[in-house]
């Protein structure tokens, strides 16, 4: 019997903080209308403004394909001007500002969140099309990679799965990814508050 991969130990590891995370989601029914998408981008904006540093780390350049390249806060950012949606003034989260002393497993946890909604939002460009927003309008940062978005999440987890880790760095990845998870609720929670 072969061991089970990384990726598929996460998947399973934070199966219940996902769930919850999209049932959510769905409550707040974020695709309703343009403002509901509105807050929608905003939350999205402050998930990825938060962990946009690790983009940029050293370490993890060295270990993931096209580290840089797989960013959005920028496509976000295009999307909110085209809507006309402000630029949240929430505080960021510190953990992974310019210098921050965070573990190789837990950065791994969060970016395998940030990279796994990608997956996801093929099904997120469906009802925002339905808003009349697409690739190049509105709805960039859920467009799928040039190479298709399978290709590239095999590509991200086949690097992941290879990355050498002490078992601590497994228990911190598997934390990072659940804080991962919860600090979307947060956001989620933030954003529809008004509502």
């Amino acid at each position: 019997m072969t061991e089970e991969s990384r990726t598929k130990r996460l998947k399973n590891a934070t199966h219940d903080a996902h769930e919850r995370l999209d049932k959510r989601i769905m409550q707040l029914n974020p695709f309703a209308d343009r403002g509901h998408y509105g807050r929608f981008l905003k939350m999205q904006y402050l998930f990825h403004r938060d962990l946009d540093a690790l983009f940029f780390d050293g370490k993890l350049d060295a270990l993931l394909p096209d580290l840089k390249g797989r960013r959005r806060l920028g496509l976000i950012e295009r999307d909110m001007t085209d809507l006309g949606v402000g630029v949240p003034a929430a505080k960021a989260d510190p953990r992974f500002v310019n210098g921050a002393d965070v573990g190789l497993g837990e950065m791994l946890g969060w970016i395998y969140v940030i990279e796994g909604s990608n997956l996801g939002a093929a099904f997120l460009l469906k009802y925002a099309a339905k808003l009349g927003l697409d690739e190049n309008f509105g709805a960039r940062h859920l467009a799928g990679a040039p190479e298709g978005r399978g290709l590239h999440w095999r590509t991200f987890t086949a690097a992941l799965d290879g990355v050498d880790l002490t078992q601590e760095d497994e228990q911190q990845a598997i934390a990072g990814a659940e804080a991962a998870f919860r600090r979307v609720y947060d956001l989620a929670e933030e954003a529809f508050v008004a509502l």
